[in-house]
């Protein structure tokens, strides 16, 4: 059984699939880690992560050690990860992966929770459950910015909600797999919903699709 997680940056999507993965008892994935690691691989080389033949190198020797390399979380990755994302060549090379992941969970799991931007319209468009979570602009500007003022980080509202902007109209507006429901998504705004309400919501969408 599979069950995807797609959404703009800061919706809540990936604290979601991490909990709805373990109520379940399925295995889960962070997409947006696989495209993050190509594009820190590639920066942190001192390359451009929009250069194709550079991105597509990192991706064809992507391990899983590299999905645990520090600083995925910053900032800049997130910015990486949105350009080699829009990169056809390079979202062919990853794309097998996650699909094997899906079919065959490691650890032998009954099922798979991904989240990402296009798992369920790209990725597992047969997947038996779909949620795309969003929450307007502000709201998830906001809960960046108190994330990034966390881990220590220069940065003021303005300028998250700037980022936040562009990065949802490059997402959205790519020619391959583009950020968008998919058309048998149910859509969970989590912009007043705190984090324990927005999972019983999505974890009662995700019972009734997986008939538990």
């Amino acid at each position: 059984m599979i069950v995807t997680v797609d959404g703009p940056v800061a919706a809540g999507k990936g604290t979601l699939s991490r909990r709805l993965a373990a109520d379940l008892g399925f295995a889960h994935l962070d997409t947006g880690m696989i495209y993050r690691a190509v594009g820190c691989k590639v920066m942190w080389a001192g390359g451009d992560p929009a250069d194709e033949a550079r991105a597509l190198q990192a991706a064809a020797k992507l391990s899983p050690a590299d999905l645990a390399a520090d600083g995925l979380r910053e900032e800049a990755a997130g910015h990486a990860a949105s350009k080699v994302a829009a990169i056809p060549s390079v979202r062919a090379a990853l794309l097998d992966y996650q699909r094997r992941f899906a079919a065959q969970p490691p650890g032998g799991e009954p099922g798979a929770v991904l989240d990402g931007r296009d798992t369920g319209t790209v990725v597992c468009p047969g997947a038996e459950a779909k949620l795309f979570v969003t929450a307007r602009p502000e709201v998830r500007a906001r809960r960046r910015y108190l994330e990034l003022q966390a881990r220590g980080e220069t940065i003021s509202e303005a300028e998250v909600l700037a980022d936040l902007v562009a990065r949802d109209k490059r997402d959205s507006e790519r020619a391959i797999a583009p950020l968008k429901p998919a058309a048998d998504a149910h859509l969970l705004d989590t912009s007043d919903l705190d984090i324990d309400a927005a999972f019983r919501a999505a974890r009662a969408f995700v019972a009734g699709r997986l008939g538990r």
